[in-house]
């Protein structure tokens, strides 16, 4: 089991039960995330975090969806079409550090995969001083209760260092406030990702 304030999420142990850390992350949300929900994807990408939290958000839900890059909200908005998605998501051609320009009510639940689009230009990445200011927007828009995961890879140029900054910035949130959680593989090797887990109290 792993235990967040207010939240337990049940793995079965056995064989792979822990792949890997977007596997828990994914984990988390079918726990977390129910009908009706308000959910932001920081880091839209290639869609599947989007995909998913639009069909647990359901008819009632809604889901935000945050990319520089057209590529990516175009293929992004050509899954949600598929599998007749769309109508729950909104999806936004900017910066995640300026999520306060669209979204002014609270949110029961926030995504973000940092570093670069898979498969995609990585030169075009998160950089640590936007992701920053996205994250303590972030926590001023979660709800009380709300919750926050971040998977940062390190293997790319500047990766370690936007982990690490995430890190230090987390690790100084008021625990009266928010209960912090760091989730790694200690005996993976080429770098693998960390994630991060923040509930607001």
């Amino acid at each position: 089991m792993i235990f967040l304030p207010n939240i337990v999420v049940v793995i079965k142990m056995g064989f792979k039960s822990f792949v890997n850390t977007v596997d828990l992350a994914k984990k988390i949300m079918y726990y977390y995330v129910k009908s009706g929900s308000i959910a932001i994807d920081c880091t839209v990408g290639n869609g599947n975090d989007t995909i998913l939290l639009s069909k647990l958000v359901g008819k009632k839900g809604k889901v935000y969806g945050f990319d520089i890059q057209p590529v990516a909200l175009k293929i992004t908005k050509e899954k949600l079409f598929k599998e007749n998605l769309d109508k729950r998501v909104i999806l936004i051609n900017d910066g995640h550090e300026n999520i306060d320009r669209y979204i002014f009510n609270e949110v029961d639940f926030i995504i973000y995969n940092l570093g670069y689009l898979p498969g995609g230009n990585k030169s075009i990445k998160t950089e640590i001083y936007s992701t920053l200011e996205s994250i303590k927007k972030s926590l001023y828009l979660l709800r009380k209760n709300g919750l926050l995961l971040i998977t940062c890879y390190t293997g790319h140029e500047g990766g370690l260092e936007e982990k690490e900054g995430v890190k230090d910035f987390l690790k100084e949130l008021d625990q009266k406030e928010y209960s912090v959680l760091k989730f790694n593989f200690l005996n993976q090797k080429n770098n693998p990702p960390v994630l991060f887990g923040v509930e607001k109290l």
